[in-house]
């Protein structure tokens, strides 16, 4: 799955994608955010607080309790605001 890291969580991380082999029955965007929390000091830091990440699946934005499974694509991003 392409994972894709913006703003402040890609310069924690040092990068703006990866393409990673999720490990079996990671299937919610809560999940998958607790396994990045696990994967490197990195990781852990970017992904401490979860409520300050938003996410998007194939292009959607998504809640934390949405599926993984099938998905493409997983886009991690802090809150934002229109103005």
């Amino acid at each position: 799955m392409r994972i894709l890291y913006f703003a402040w969580l890609r310069e924690k991380l040092g990068a703006a994608e990866e393409n990673l082999d999720l490990p079996p029955g990671l299937n919610t965007v809560a999940a998958l955010i607790a396994w990045q929390q696990t994967r490197s000091p990195a990781h852990a830091a970017a992904f401490a607080d979860p409520s300050l990440i938003r996410c998007a699946i194939d292009l959607e934005i998504a809640p934390a309790t949405a599926s993984i499974a099938g998905a493409s694509e997983v886009a991690f991003f802090p809150p934002v605001t229109g103005g």
